[in-house]
């Protein structure tokens, strides 16, 4: 059976592209929107949408694929290992591989499933596919997230990483050395100008600040640490090609193939390492840590020879 989603168009949606729309509206990727819209799966009044059609005031129709008959998800490997746990909140350690939540075209594990078949259940908050999640990390990083189990719990995380009282601090392999070894990238983020899942830095993107500073420098590479006053998706990724240095691995934003090769990699050289946050029910902050994974160890030793 397919799900249908029959949502009015908010005010905020007004004059958006339908594919960027049917995205934000529904946690979908914008690949997964234009998937939808190509095949017919989306109209406003009964007019069937195209991706640039813009939205206007009326009812938002969507199908979306049936998961009927679909496999079901494949657990973590390993285990999701859950660092903190209480009434209101999770906290886990991502490794690679795993996804925030399901979304259309993802058949890999989740944080929501491997969260559910441990047996915990997350806030009935935000849309179907992602509720109780309240950041993301992508697919090819690990590292530390925080979900909500209680509705209060939610509100108040949503709006703490809104108002940036989240402090995200992530360590990250990039290529060559940074001259100055500390600074502010301050630029805007949009969607890549001719790849549907990239994004760049464009004059017309969404405001972005990622702050660093060099750890180490290594014949080929430099450690980072990085903190981000924004969360844009691939943000960190999308700043360092930017300065020309993309993290090791990230073959996605033009890194050396040769020398992911070299440090064994299959993937950005990216670790959410620290997360800080004020309780969302009692108020008290609290701080996680958490150590590099084997493969980006790995990595490290492997350039640093």
């Amino acid at each position: 059976m397919s799900d249908m989603r029959r949502i009015v168009v908010p005010e905020g949606l007004l004059g958006m592209r339908a594919d960027v729309a049917i995205a934000r509206v529904l946690g979908l990727s914008r690949t997964a929107a234009v998937a939808v819209l190509d095949g017919g799966g989306a109209d406003l009044d009964g007019q069937i949408l195209r991706k640039s059609d813009l939205l206007s005031d009326g009812l938002l129709t969507v199908v979306l694929p049936s998961t009927e008959g679909a496999r079901p998800e494949p657990a973590v490997q390993g285990g999701l290992p859950i660092v903190f746990e209480d009434d209101d909140i999770a906290v886990v350690d991502k490794p690679v591989g795993v996804a925030a939540h399901a979304s259309p075209g993802w058949g890999g594990p989740t944080v929501v499933g491997a969260l559910a078949s441990a047996g915990v259940t997350l806030a009935d908050s935000g849309p179907a596919e992602r509720q109780g999640i309240v950041h993301r990390l992508d697919v090819g990083t690990s590292g530390l997230m925080v979900v909500a189990k209680s509705n209060p719990a939610y509100s108040a995380l949503k709006r703490a990483f809104h108002d940036r009282e989240v402090d995200k601090t992530y360590h990250a392999l990039a290529q060559g050395h940074l001259d100055p070894t500390e600074g502010t990238i301050d630029a805007p983020i949009g969607r890549h100008p001719t790849s549907d899942y990239k994004f760049a830095v464009t004059s017309d993107g969404r405001h972005s600040v990622t702050h660093y500073s060099v750890l180490e420098m290594m014949p080929a590479a430099s450690l980072l640490e990085i903190q981000l006053e924004t969360g844009r998706t691939h943000q960190i990724r999308v700043h360092m090609t930017a300065l020309h240095h993309p993290l090791v691995g990230d073959l996605t934003y033009g890194a050396d193939p040769a020398l992911a090769q070299k440090a064994g990699l299959t993937r950005q050289w990216l670790h959410a390492v620290r997360l800080s946050f004020a309780h969302p029910v009692s108020g008290t902050r609290i701080e996680f840590v958490s150590p590099y994974p084997l493969d980006l160890i790995r990595a490290l030793e492997a350039l640093r020879g």
